[in-house]
């Protein structure tokens, strides 16, 4: 039997379950000084005892605020207390990344962005699968995106879409995988399918990259670009728990149907530090091929506090192995030739002032920018191609318990009781 503890000697002019300063401050681990920034910031309460000289504090209210900054600590960068999400989807390390152990680059050299995502759902290859949808949901889905302003985003118009197909799909709160599945291979191409073509005369038959090729520009396939685009969706598929996938798995674990939960990493990928990186990086191209040059356009980007849009990733110390899978097929593009040389400028001018490497929205700004796109159609890629690592994490979110993206809130506002406002 462990020994216990004696109890603590009271000083007299104290009553029971009140702590003296010093007390409080040991059982907080701070000075006496931070124990009254508490008090003015309304942490803690604190009281003159009649005849004392000294502050006292309830000992329950002490030890309630040493739980809460233990639970602050232990979830503080470094700490060991990130989110952390068990996945079986997508592994990135040492600079490279694998699709269910798989290098997806490679992955992406050899199958289309179909089969990659089937890979992603099933873990099982599927050689030449396509993905098409019911005439009658790709009808109503254009139906919906047609009733919006013509200055709506295209990540507007894919919501849309996505909510006019759950509506048309009765089962769609069947959150087998068999069920999902299904939904996945009709909701990217309605997806697609429901956006406004570039040119007319288009028929929406073949594979998924070169109906999309038709909604982005309205300049005819050749058949290294189109490489390129279905490519760069097989690339872009999955990246780990990135803000829209895991608002993807949030979705899931309160068992929102594959409709809701595509539409939650959509309003996510939105956000201009998510999915807006590419239309950075596309006009800042444009700029350097107007100007002729990096020099000007990076110093004014510079001037003006912005990070220069293209560069740089946290989760890679070298090159984005997707944009260098990208760089080597539009390398084989001629009409990219001046796009990919001021993509070169702006990496070797930038390098004088910080030695970053090419991303993947940059090498997607040298696709979009060198077949007449607009700057919007790089997000337009990164958002249909990510519906397949959506999907798949939604999977998997599906068989874990409900419910457990559920982080505890750290209140940091004023202590109970306040007064009413007046």
């Amino acid at each position: 039997m462990r020994d216990q503890e004696p109890a603590p000697h009271r000083p007299a002019d104290r009553p029971a379950g009140r702590l003296t300063t010093r007390e409080t401050a040991e059982l907080l681990g701070v000075k006496p000084e931070t124990v009254y920034a508490y008090v003015s910031r309304g942490l803690l309460s604190s009281r003159r005892e009649p005849g004392g000289r000294a502050s006292t504090f309830e000992s329950k209210e002490v030890e309630a605020l040493a739980r809460r900054n233990r639970r602050e600590a232990a979830g503080s960068p470094g700490a060991g207390g990130d989110l952390s999400v068990r996945t079986r989807i997508t592994l990135i390390e040492r600079d490279r990344y694998y699709f269910r152990g798989v290098d997806a680059t490679e992955l992406a050299a050899r199958h289309s962005y179909e089969e990659v995502a089937e890979w992603l759902w099933t873990g099982r290859p599927a050689p030449g699968t396509t993905f098409t949808a019911p005439t009658a949901t790709v009808d109503v889905a254009r139906r919906a995106v047609g009733a919006l302003s013509e200055h709506a985003s295209p990540v507007d118009r894919l919501r849309v879409a996505a909510i006019a197909a759950a509506a048309e799909d009765p089962l769609r709160f069947d959150l087998s995988e068999a069920s999902v599945l299904n939904t996945a291979r009709v909701l990217i191409p309605t997806l697609v399918d429901a956006l406004p073509p570039a040119r007319h005369g288009h028929r929406d038959e073949g594979p998924l990259a070169r109906r999309l090729w038709a909604r982005l520009t309205g300049r005819p396939a050749d058949e290294a670009s189109l490489r390129v685009l279905d490519t760069a969706l097989a690339l872009l598929a999955d990246h780990d728990l990135a803000a829209s996938t895991l608002a993807v798995r949030v979705a899931a674990s309160a068992r929102a149907h594959a409709y809701a939960a595509v539409s939650a990493g959509l309003g996510v990928l939105e956000g201009p530090l998510h999915g807006a990186a590419s239309g950075l990086a596309h006009r800042l191209l444009l700029d350097v091929l107007d100007q002729g040059t990096a020099v000007p356009v990076i110093a004014d980007e510079l001037r003006a506090g912005r990070r220069v849009p293209g560069l740089g990733h946290r989760l890679y110390t070298g090159e984005d192995p997707r944009a260098r899978v990208l760089f080597d097929l539009l390398e084989q593009v001629p009409h990219a030739e001046p796009a990919l040389l001021a993509a070169r400028d702006v990496v070797a001018t930038t390098a004088r002032h910080t030695p970053l490497h090419a991303n993947v929205d940059l090498a997607l700004a040298v696709f979009t920018a060198s077949h007449g796109m607009p700057a919007t159609a790089g997000e337009t890629i990164f958002a249909v191609a990510r519906t397949a690592g959506w999907i798949a994490h939604a999977l998997e979110e599906y068989g874990e318990r409900p419910l457990r993206m559920r982080p505890s809130g750290h209140y940091v506002g004023p202590r109970p009781p306040q007064p009413l406002p007046e």
